[in-house]
């Protein structure tokens, strides 16, 4: 199965470990990665900013550049929702309407991917020690796949599973309204990071790096004994 990695913005600038274990991951489960090296933003920062016009020059280069994919997959729930989008941004233009839904019909999350398409739930995976996990919004409430991430951590050997208190509620990034409200966003993210001590475990998983980078500032700040992993960094461990 040959699938198109679109890495992401964060994870290409700050998390490449995160793109590194998404591809060996992968090909552990027998696809065959293509990365498209002319791929940039997918155009969500101007776009949730009101920039629309601007939004639209990226999403028109994000369709040419993986118009060839079979399947394009992320390890970002956020930047998938934004593929998804596009159907809705270019409806009634000739010229993209068709081509934005395609790539929003062949686009994944990672662990969405690996559940519905790959259909495996255990991936052979081995991390030992106590973890929660970070439900991200854009995943849960617009891409709406809950259950996918769960239901691989609970695969993994050794891995013990503890709920979040309130998991579903937003860490504050927001991507630019973490910019733009940074005093709620603050106090977004202190109420989660009380969440997380509470859960009293070693491991913060999440599935968005925005999400994980906000969370995991704060909790550094705090100096808390908590470490903070991308959900592909966790299934691609083997003991």
């Amino acid at each position: 199965m040959k699938v198109s990695l679109f890495i992401t913005c964060l994870s290409d600038i700050f998390y490449g470990d995160v793109g590194k274990d998404t591809v060996e991951l992968l090909e552990k489960l027998g696809c065959d990665i293509d990365f498209p090296e002319a791929q940039t933003c997918c155009g969500q920062p101007a776009y949730n900013s009101g920039y629309v016009s601007d939004a639209r020059k990226s999403m028109k280069h994000m369709i040419e550049v993986f118009e060839h994919a079979d399947y394009v997959v992320t390890p970002s729930g956020s930047c998938a929702t934004m593929f998804t989008e596009y159907p809705n941004v270019f409806k009634g233009d000739p010229k993209w309407e068709d081509r934005a839904i395609a790539l929003a019909d062949k686009t994944y999350e990672l662990t969405q991917f690996i559940v519905h398409v790959l259909q495996t739930e255990d991936v052979g995976a081995a991390y030992h020690a106590k973890a929660t996990y970070h439900t991200s919004c854009h995943m849960s409430r617009l891409l709406n796949e809950r259950e996918a991430p769960l239901k691989l951590l609970e695969q993994v050997e050794g891995l013990e599973l503890v709920s979040l208190p309130n998991a579903h509620d937003c860490c504050g990034f927001g991507g630019t309204f973490s910019v733009k409200m940074p005093e709620i966003s603050e106090q977004m993210v202190a109420e989660k990071a009380k969440h997380v001590d509470e859960a009293n475990a070693d491991i913060l998983i999440g599935a968005d790096c925005g999400c994980l980078m906000n969370i995991g500032g704060r909790i550094s700040r705090e100096n808390k004994p908590v470490k903070v992993m991308h959900i592909a960094s966790i299934l691609n461990r083997q003991g």
